[in-house]
């Protein structure tokens, strides 16, 4: 495991925290709700679930706040339907809202293809941690177990968004140079982990294929027994290299 921290100044809190408000998969509180009790989670959604690249509806938009959007838009290739993301010092993402319990996480299948890699681009590195492309899986859990320091950015995020900071986040990157399935703990907060599917040049141009067991790399990137799936994003990113990259998805299966 790959695992460089360093202390969080208020504009990187800032940075995790809209990261955060865009990946959580929990409802927005309402003042009601914060008067009553905990909000009633969703209602369980059975497996499999098929999120087309065609029907682009279905994912909804989440713009990072003090972010250039990264462009999104459907776009035929020779196998078909794909999401092209087109990031220009940009970051923003695509989201899925869902609810599958512990028990039911199976695998997770997804494909995309990446025209060129990021120059500069480091996930080690706070300033320099883009990705031509990220598949994001997002778990609830008990917050309880926070450290101190996330607990801190968790009330930061629910104060200035309304949502709390997942419990948990790991999102699937291709990486420039770090070794292929390495693991690389984000260097604002430990609560969101990244597992290197892809490194390096070798296939860059190729659409790529892969098929991951959820509980398995949770467990391998968290040291835990992962909670309840409660979101799926789509990020491509450069607003920390301030450069271009082109890149598109095609389907996410969960099964």
């Amino acid at each position: 495991m790959i695992n460089r921290t360093s202390a969080s100044t208020p504009a990187a809190l800032l940075s995790v925290v809209s990261l955060c408000w865009g990946l959580s998969g929990c409802a927005v509180i309402t003042p009601t709700q914060q008067a009553s009790s905990a909000p009633i989670p969703p209602p369980l959604q059975q497996l499999p679930l098929h999120f087309s690249a065609k029907d682009k509806s279905q994912w909804e938009k989440m713009v990072l706040p003090g972010k250039l959007r990264t462009a999104y838009r459907l776009e035929r290739q020779p196998q078909g339907y794909a999401l092209q993301a087109q990031a220009d010092s940009s970051a923003s993402m695509l989201r899925q809202r869902l609810h599958i319990a512990p028990e039911q996480l199976g695998r997770v299948s997804f494909d995309w293809r990446v025209e060129r890699l990021i120059p500069g681009a480091d996930m080690l590195q706070r300033d320099t941690e883009d990705s031509p492309v990220r598949l994001i899986l997002v778990f609830d859990g008990d917050r309880q177990q926070f450290t101190p320091k996330n607990a801190m950015l968790s009330e930061l995020t629910h104060s200035l968004t309304g949502e709390h900071l997942p419990y948990a986040t790991l999102m699937y990157v291709w990486c420039n140079q770090c070794p292929p399935e390495s693991v690389i703990v984000n260097p604002r907060t430990d609560r969101i982990r990244k597992l290197a599917v892809e490194s390096g040049t070798a296939r860059v141009g190729e659409w790529l294929s892969y098929s991951r067991h959820i509980r398995a790399d949770f467990e391998k990137a968290f040291g835990e027994t992962p909670g309840a799936l409660v979101g799926v994003a789509l990020m491509t990113d450069t607003d920390n290299t301030r450069s271009t990259t082109r890149a598109w998805y095609g389907h996410v299966r969960l099964d």
